[in-house]
């Protein structure tokens, strides 16, 4: 029987308190979301005069991470990026419409080399997303440093 861990509204709460900071010192206003492991929404948070449209995208892009283990922007990073055209796995986001991204600002929650839920940044420009979402993983490397856990922070994650 394996161990495993599971993240849980306290963690999401720093990593968005985290991303929300970030978004405020480099003036962008974010859409945060933070999936578990399946892929279920624990919290989302849309700043103030952020755009509409960013919870669905934030959802969709911690979906993916979560989901498919690495860092969304990995999709279409030339040349291998899967989902790019004549790769192994263009096309992927219409097989869940709507809730598949292949664009920079998702990255996968990993804790102790275990994916265990993800993050998904919108409203910036990819620079701006990015910088959002590893503060936000740093945040949580952070919280669980006391307890011997360790969290991957990069921005080119998989898994």
């Amino acid at each position: 029987m394996k161990q495993t861990y599971q993240l849980e509204l306290a963690e999401a709460r720093v990593m968005l308190e985290a991303a929300k900071e970030k978004s405020q010192e480099i003036g962008v206003l974010e859409t945060i979301a933070v999936v578990d492991q399946g892929g279920h929404l624990i919290a989302l948070e849309r700043m103030d005069g952020a755009r509409i449209t960013g919870p669905d995208i934030a959802i969709a892009k911690a979906f993916t991470a979560a989901g498919h283990k690495r860092s969304t922007h990995l999709f279409n990073t030339p040349p291998n990026g899967p989902a790019l055209p004549n790769n192994e796995a263009y096309g992927i986001q219409l097989m869940f419409p709507g809730k598949f991204a292949v664009f920079v600002g998702g990255f996968p929650v990993v804790v102790d080399g275990e994916v265990i839920g993800g993050i998904g940044i919108s409203g910036g420009n990819g620079e701006q997303d990015t910088a959002v979402g590893t503060a936000a993983l740093a945040a949580l490397a952070q919280h669980l440093e006391t307890s011997g856990h360790s969290v991957i922070t990069s921005a080119d994650i998989k898994k």
